[in-house]
């Protein structure tokens, strides 16, 4: 497998979805594709511990470098948003939403850029009026491995 942003459009703006940098090749390469991509706003879905394995520590930095904007929101693997994330996220979401609304671009990585990233951007299309099956079927057409778990699921669609 190699590094790729699978994309589709919401709302004015566009999503993109993608595996952690460095999880396939080398992190500096990841990061450039992702800069090239021009983000918004980068939502990080891994755990500290998963950046770490893959040299990606200075993922946070190496962004705001560029003047991107980046949100954690630590899930653990095959996981929904535990509280401290739920709590966080309709903040999260309304800086997403912001971005997509202006135009920009939101990208969710995980660590395989599937199931915890695939269950961000659902709950997002969800939220910007999209019904939950159609939604998750045009996520699948772009990345077929998003939204893992029927957790994922659950979550991503109740509003």
């Amino acid at each position: 497998m190699s590094f790729a942003i699978a994309s589709l459009s919401a709302g004015q703006g566009t999503l993109g979805i993608c595996p952690a940098p460095g999880r396939f090749d080398d992190y500096a390469g990841d990061l450039a594709t992702i800069l090239d991509w021009s983000p918004s706003l980068v939502l990080t879905m891994t755990e500290s511990m998963e950046l770490e394995c893959l040299g990606a520590e200075t993922f946070p930095d190496d962004l705001n470098a560029a003047g991107i904007g980046w949100l954690h929101l630590p899930i653990r693997d095959f996981g929904a948003p535990g509280p401290e994330v739920q709590a966080r996220w309709a903040d999260a979401s309304a800086q997403a939403r912001a971005a997509l609304a202006a135009g920009g671009r939101v990208l969710a990585h995980c660590y395989g850029g599937c199931g915890r990233s695939g269950m961000a951007l659902l709950r997002l299309m969800v939220e910007m009026g999209e019904d939950g099956p159609a939604a998750l079927k045009r996520l699948r057409q772009v990345r077929p491995c998003a939204v893992e778990t029927k957790a994922q699921a659950a979550w991503a669609m109740r509003l």
